[in-house]
């Protein structure tokens, strides 16, 4: 493998990345990554009951849309402040031993959480508290994570593991937020939290059992200055990373701020309670749990699908906070939920597949870092247009933002690929369609 900066062989940014997948769960058959999503299924069940749990309480001790987003806010900062420093982590120590300890330590959060509610003396402070812990760890737990798949499945099988990863995160979804309205209704929020914190095991037990000597050969960059600028002007300089990066940054900090709008539309909109806001979690991960599968399936990444991705769901949105009744809205959450992932792992596949191995830990703490780290800006100004003009409103700007970027991402990325828009209304034919200047030329 290249270890050089790839910038002058970077493929174009419509070009298309091939894999020869095997199946949708090709990458099973690989020992390692098959201990690896065992692990990540019941870490990700407990970590979406917990979620689920945290944001139920947080609006049950203030009775404010705002101080959820606080909340998500505070677990979202660390990566903002720090994301890319933990990118420059990941890229210098062995990635199972950096999982270890950040498993281990989100793990202790869990049960710090659970200990406070259990024991009736819980605050929405030390809520806050804890959501910022959480995201100082993800910061070195992220890249490492996300570059450690290649480590494990090589390139060959990349794209297929990434789009598993999301599957196994959605179905721990689906199973998440109805444990965690059985337990908030019957025993109390502290006992979903305690199980988020025992979850942890599950993936340290699997880092510890892996065999090291089957792992793919990837480079430890060594300690040197000028490595955070180095990742920046590497991502600068190529477009079928740059864009994607800043797609998902417009996508993660306004479009997925679901925490605000799903609690506020059970609670304020539709007159639900806990149970209403997990259906709707649940719903939101069946839709999402058919696109990570169906992009399991697909054998090449394009960024034409990242945008037309991208512009779906921005439209899915806006029609969803339009909705006149619970179960219109229930039933495009499904659409939302498939849309989202589809943007989300078009996006993950293509920036890890396009960077240099030695790069990718850098990378996708850039990706991360936009992606996460932006909803301590829109989660706030989210919740706070939730608040002051209803959460109709809020979710209708949250899907604005999100569709005019796509829109403005696809332009950018066809016109760094020397594309042009053609319309062409004879019968028969694509009608709009983006075309190299050459044959539009042509065609003139």
């Amino acid at each position: 493998m290249s270890t050089g900066s790839g910038a002058d062989s970077a493929p174009a940014p419509t070009s298309t990345h091939e894999s020869k997948s095997g199946g949708t769960f090709s990458s099973l058959k690989i020992r390692n990554y098959r201990l690896f999503a065992t692990g990540a299924v019941i870490s990700n069940t407990g970590t979406w009951m917990a979620r689920i749990t945290q944001d139920w309480l947080v609006l049950s001790l203030t009775g404010s849309a705002a101080a959820v987003g606080i909340t998500t806010a505070l677990q979202f900062l660390p990566m903002l402040l720090f994301g890319l420093y933990g990118g420059v982590i990941a890229d210098r120590f062995p990635k199972r031993k950096l999982l270890l300890v950040s498993q281990a330590a989100l793990g202790l959060c869990g049960l710090a959480l659970a200990v406070l509610t259990l024991s009736g003396v819980v605050q929405v402070w030390h809520v806050y508290l804890i959501a910022f812990l959480l995201g100082v760890v993800t910061v070195v737990d992220n890249p490492a994570r996300q570059s450690f798949v290649s480590e494990m499945v090589g390139p060959a099988q990349l794209r297929n593991a990434v789009s598993l990863n999301s599957a196994n995160f959605q179905s721990a979804r689906l199973i998440g937020p109805a444990v965690a309205g059985v337990l908030i209704t019957t025993v109390g929020s502290g006992w979903a939290f305690m199980f988020n914190g025992l979850s942890f095991a599950a993936p340290l037990v699997g880092l510890l059992l892996m065999r090291p000597a089957e792992f793919h050969k990837v480079t430890v960059v060594p300690r040197a200055k000028g490595q955070l600028r180095e990742g920046l002007r590497y991502v600068s300089g190529r477009p079928d990373l740059i864009w994607p990066i800043v797609l998902v940054g417009f996508v993660g900090t306004f479009g997925f701020n679901f925490p605000i709008w799903l609690t506020a539309f059970a609670d304020e909109i539709f007159h639900g309670g806990a149970g209403m806001y997990s259906f709707f979690n649940i719903l939101m991960a069946a839709g999402s749990l058919a696109g990570a599968l169906l992009a399991a399936r697909r054998r090449s990444s394009r960024l034409r699908m990242l945008v037309a991705a991208g512009t779906a769901f921005g439209l899915l949105e806006i029609i969803a906070s339009m909705a006149p009744t619970v179960w219109i809205f229930a039933i495009l959450l499904l659409p939302i939920g498939m849309i989202g992932l589809t943007t989300n792992i078009s996006a993950n596949t293509s920036v890890q597949m396009a960077a240099d191995p030695a790069m990718r830990g850098r990378v996708m703490s850039l990706y991360m870092m936009v992606f996460a780290g932006g909803t301590p800006v829109g989660a706030p100004i989210v919740g706070w247009i939730s608040d002051a003009y209803g959460v109709r409103t809020g979710m209708a700007v949250g899907g604005a933002f999100s569709l005019l970027a796509a829109i403005g991402v696809g332009l950018m990325l066809a016109r760094a690929g020397g594309l042009r828009l053609r319309v062409d209304l004879r019968p028969g034919r694509p009608h709009v369609r983006f075309v190299p200047r050459e044959e539009l030329a042509a065609a003139a």
